[in-house]
Formats: structure tokens, sequence, C-alpha cells
């Protein structure tokens, strides 16, 4: 018998074995106080025959522009450019693949808003499993219709993703349907390894992978790959600072709930990591690391301008650590980023580049205080086209100004050219005469004001 029909055989093996297990382990996410089951190297390799009919190997690119701008030899692994749009195609079909006849006539049912919902609408309907994807209410509207597209029975329940994962547990007792987490089951976690095995047959000499982290299954099955492989490449997770929930867990040493924020890295904000993810990925990761909202912004702008990909928050969070300057000891070294999914609305992705432009200082909004005679405000319009900015927004307020009653306060929004653009703007309208409140947003949070 060949050594790939062995480990499918085992693979199958222990896929029947878990069949019988409770609702608790079977259905949902592990906690804490649950014995962890374990994923193997032989899982991962496994799965990356298992899978690799359906799935595209994605290429993993060199980028110059990148790579000089923050110091180190980037490359870029597009899982963006998957069907879907994400990575989670992976780990979909590897569990999809390991279902009993029996599962597969029954259906499977997961509660996400976005890309697990859609990698696993895809590839039910290439094999023909009925897939049922609950969703909150307030779930972008694109991915409602992009997985009714794909023929998954769609059923919006709830202001979140905990309440729809209570209607999740209905069809499962009700249905005999198979639920089938985003992160921590076993066959995801496999699943997303295989990106960690392609990663080092085309870098194979990489110093270090930085890997996003939401609820930990993409990490956790990462760097169990590349340890195996390669023990001296570094594995580094990234997460956002308002939502830190692996860090949090490393500290307690265990997964623990917290409260999130909502973060322009929506797909990373897992309130508890998983337990089978978090006990694989404590193991193996060197390093965990948090990023601001600025830095998330101004890695999908530079993604957009430099690499001419649309990236969402998420999958561009693993550049924002070298943006932030997370990780200095990685300069110079042969790094790989995942660009994990690309799955982002279009009216975020404009508002994203806004922030990502403001945060770069090429956004800036002052108050300027002008006569309010006719022609005072047509005097610092003129002043502004002739400097060469864009003006983006204006308005004027005459009541509540502190100056005299002769003057209106200005408020602008403008786009410039650079960072020192805008900062000789600042110096020239100061050398005019005008009385100026300067907020700018780079290098950090602008003061919230009333415009």
């Amino acid at each position: 018998m060949s050594l790939t029909k062995l480990l499918l055989r085992r693979a199958a093996s222990r896929s029947r074995s878990r069949s019988s297990l409770s609702f608790a382990t079977r259905a949902f996410s592990s906690t804490a106080d649950e014995e962890p089951e374990p994923v193997s190297f032989e899982d991962i390799s496994t799965a990356s025959y298992r899978i690799r009919d359906g799935i595209q190997q994605t290429q993993c690119e060199y980028s110059p522009l990148l790579s000089q701008r923050m110091g180190v030899e980037l490359f870029l692994k597009k899982d963006h450019r998957q069907m879907t749009g994400s990575f989670k195609e992976r780990g979909a079909r590897n569990a999809l693949l390991q279902l009993t006849e029996e599962e597969k006539k029954n259906g499977v049912v997961a509660a996400s808003a976005g890309n697990h919902a859609q990698a696993l609408a895809y590839h039910g309907k290439l094999l023909g499993i009925p897939v049922t994807c609950v969703m909150p209410k307030v779930a972008p509207l694109t991915k409602i219709a992009r997985c009714r597209e794909l023929g998954a029975r769609v059923v919006l329940h709830g202001e979140h993703i905990l309440e729809a994962r209570d209607k999740a547990e209905d069809f499962v007792r009700d249905e005999n349907m198979v639920y089938i987490n985003g992160f921590d089951r076993p066959e995801i976690i496999a699943g997303a390894g295989t990106m960690g095995i392609e990663i080092l047959h085309q870098v194979p000499d990489v110093d270090a992978i930085i890997v996003p982290v939401g609820g930990g299954g993409l990490i956790a099955g990462v760097a169990l790959a590349v340890k195996t492989l390669a023990p001296k490449v570094q594995v580094i997770g990234v997460e956002p600072e308002y939502c830190s929930s692996f860090s949090e867990a490393l500290k307690a040493g265990k997964p623990v709930n917290m409260p999130t924020q909502p973060t322009l890295a929506d797909g990373l904000a897992v309130p508890c990591v998983g337990a089978n993810a978090f006990e694989i990925a404590r193991n193996y990761v060197d390093k965990v690391v948090t990023v601001s909202e600025r830095s998330i912004a101004l890695s999908v702008l530079r993604l957009v301008e430099m690499e001419k990909v649309v990236v969402e928050g998420g999958g561009a969070s693993s550049l924002a650590a070298l943006i932030d300057n997370k990780l200095p000891e990685l300069k110079g070294k042969r790094v790989v980023l995942p660009l994990t999914g690309g799955n982002i609305d279009t009216p975020v992705l404009g508002r994203v580049i806004d922030r990502g432009l403001a945060a770069d200082g090429r956004l800036v909004r002052f108050v300027a205080t002008v006569s309010d005679r006719p022609g005072g405000i047509a005097q610092l319009t003129c002043f502004l086209r002739d400097f060469g900015v864009s003006v983006k927004d204006i308005y004027h307020e005459r009541a509540w100004v502190h100056a005299s009653i002769s003057h209106v306060a200005v408020k602008c929004v403008v786009e410039t050219q650079s960072s020192e653009h805008a900062l000789e703007l600042k110096q020239r309208l100061q050398e005019q005469g005008y009385p100026l409140i300067w907020e700018s947003f780079a290098g950090g949070q602008a003061p919230a004001v009333e415009l």
C-alpha cells in the first residue's frame, strides 16, 4: 500500500471516530474545560493531498516595493485569490471531505458572517453536500447574497455571531446536521495548516512567517506544519489591539472570553480563541504582537497602491505588524506575509482607504479662522488650490466661534501629496496669518472633534 493511501485510510479512521463524539465536542468549539482534540503533522500532510483538486496553490510572490519600504525581504502569500476570497476554503473542503455518508446526506450548518460561510457554501455545492449558513442580521448584504448564490440555505438570526450560533444549535438538534466551527475543529486546523507546507516549498529559506490571528485555527495549523519541517523558522502571530484574545489566553494559560471593540480587522474579532487551536499554537508560536487600527488601515492602503491588490483588514494585519515597527528583529530577514482574505465591502473599502490616507499624513483636517467679509473664504480656497492640495470637504461655522463677530471658522479636510507636503501646508497657512487648529492622524490617534 502506498504512503498516500495509508495516510488517507488513517485519516478516515480518525474521522469515523470523531463522528461518535458527544454533541458538545462534535458540534461546537471546545472550551477550556474539555480535553482538546489533537492535530498532527500527518493530519496536515494528508489534508494537503486530500484537498489538492479543489484548492488553488496560491502564489507567494516577492514584493520589491514593500521590501524596500519595510527593510525586509518580503514575500506575499496571496490566499485571498482562492475562489471565495479567503484561506477558509482549505479547512472547509478538508472538513467536508471527511464526513460520513450519513452526515453528508443530513448536511452541515455553520454560524458565520463572512468567509467561513462562503467557503462552506462553495465547496458544499461542489461536493453535493447541503449547507446551512446562520448569519447575524447585521451581516454584509453582499456576503448574504453570495452564500445564497452558491446554493446555501441562509438563515438570518440575532444581532451578533453568538446569537447566530445558538440558532445553529437548533439545526444540529432538530435536523441532525453537523456543525462545522470555522477555526477550532481539527479538520479545519489541519486544512489551514496546508498553507504552511506550501510556503516552505515556495520560499524554502524563509526566516519568519507573520500570521493573522482570530480564532487561532490558521496560526495553529501553519505553526505545526512549519515547526515540524523547519524548526528554525519563526512563526509570529498578529492580532488587532481591539481584540487580542490570543494574547490574553497566553497570559491566562487557557482560552478566556474578553470584550471586543469594533475593528477594521473584523474577521479577527473573535472574543475567545479556540481551545484546540490554542493548545497547538501555544507550543509552536514564537511571538504574538498586537497592531493599531491606524496601521491596519495603512496596510490596506499600501497593498492597494504598491501591490494593486484589495485585501480586507484582517488579511492585511500581518503587514501592519511591520508598519507598526513591532518586529524590529526582522530587519534584513526573509519574511512571508499571508494575505488571508480579500472580502471587503466597497463602501467599507472607501472608508478604510480614507483612514489609511489620514494615517499616512496625506489626508488632514484643520480649522482656519478667516474674515467673514465677501471673498474671505474664497481667498482661503484659492490659496489651497495654488498650493496643490485637493479639498475633500469644507464647512464654515459662524455661531460657535471664539473669534470676533467679523470672523468665521472654516473647517477643511484636504488631501495632500505626502506627509511632508501636509506639514509644509500647515507652515504656509500660519505664515499667511490664519489662526489655525491642525489635526493629523499620522503617527497616532487624532483627537475627535465635531465638524
